[in-house]
């Protein structure tokens, strides 16, 4: 098949640093060309891809030229699939509403997976002016909000197996990986670590939205030994700093749509323990991949557990769940019903006389 694949332009695909998004459309994009599919990936052009590149604006936006216009930006992605669509067999968008008005109007058949929260303002009143759009959540619990939406399908992400070597030594620190704000809890992570006299190392990215916070409620508490701050990581400091943690603490406070971090650290052998929040109950198995806790007190119980599971159990389970191939097989197979449900409306189109 004939697949364009539409990526954000905030980072690059895939991103030197943070971006989960651009991440997972660098991991399908390769899963479809091994499937031998031709795709398009339209991108920032410094990204790589084992696919076809469409540069659609010269460098990634967060990490590039200061002042850039994101909106000029997002203009230029759509512009670029508006004369290129007519060759591809399947559209397939990341950039959740940005390009149902211009994709409804094409006549080629798309898809948009939902990458964020759907619990919005607004949200079902954009639904209903698209009622055939269809999407793709990456769980169960992130289209709960939306239930009017044309949902086709779930499809949890995925990644390469051999992208992480998995540890099955116990680890002798606690994780937090993800972005410094509330809702991902950091300062719960902090107490936590501190309960069970344990070291934190946390590896993030400050939101410039979220410098105040930084500043007042999690800068206080690192002190370079319990509490350390290691900054963003790129995948080749991720494996480490993942395989050789005790557990990944993921305490959050929103409802989350995947948790892309959670089956980073499953990758490493590494147990997660998470607050049970929007996806954590379909990505984590209580007491197997880890253990899924109500508050602090629980987390701090489960750590005390560790010793009970077995990293190599983990490791087994990442990768009979969450591989990239397996994503990529699943949209393959979305693509093909959408495809085939094209050409049948294409046939029984009365002619014109």
């Amino acid at each position: 098949m004939r697949i364009a694949q539409l990526a954000p332009l905030a980072e690059s695909v895939p991103p030197k640093l943070y971006g989960g998004t651009e991440r997972v459309v660098a991991w399908l994009v390769d899963g479809l060309v091994e499937l031998g599919h031709e795709v398009t990936l339209f991108a920032s052009g410094d990204s790589r891809t084992n696919g076809a590149l469409h540069p659609v604006w010269p460098r990634a936006l967060r990490l590039g030229q200061k002042g850039a216009d994101p909106t000029a930006a997002s203009a230029m992605l759509m512009e670029a699939i508006a004369r290129r669509a007519k060759e591809f067999d399947v559209i397939h968008a990341h950039v959740d509403w940005l390009s149902l008005p211009l994709l409804s109007r094409l006549g080629v058949p798309f898809l948009t997976t939902m990458h964020g929260r759907l619990d919005l303002p607004g949200l079902p009143d954009v639904v209903r002016h698209f009622p055939e759009a269809c999407f793709v959540s990456i769980s169960d619990h992130q289209r709960l909000p939306l239930p009017d939406a044309k949902w086709i399908g779930t499809i949890q992400h995925g990644l390469p197996p051999d992208l992480f070597r998995p540890s099955y030594e116990q680890g002798s620190y606690l994780a937090f990986l993800g972005r410094l704000t509330a809702d991902k809890g950091p300062q719960d992570a902090i107490r936590i670590a501190r309960a069970v006299q344990m070291p934190l190392h946390i590896a993030a990215k400050v939101p410039r939205a979220e410098t105040a916070y930084f500043r007042n409620h999690i800068e206080p508490n690192v002190d370079g030994k319990d509490i350390r701050l290691v900054g963003e990581v790129d995948d080749a400091k991720k494996q480490p700093f993942l395989a050789e943690a005790a557990a990944l603490l993921f305490p959050i406070d929103w409802p989350e749509p995947f948790g892309l971090v959670m089956i980073e650290a499953m990758a490493c052998g590494t147990p997660v323990i998470a607050y049970r929040s929007g996806s954590v109950p379909e990505v984590v198995e209580h007491g197997l991949t880890g253990f899924i806790v109500e508050n602090e007190e629980q987390a701090v119980k489960a750590i005390g557990e560790l010793g009970k599971l077995d990293r190599r159990k983990v490791r087994a389970r990442f990768e009979e769940r969450f591989s990239a191939s397996r994503m990529a097989r699943q949209y393959e197979h979305q693509y093909r019903k959408l495809a085939s449900a094209a050409a049948r409306e294409l046939i029984t189109e009365p002619s014109e006389t």
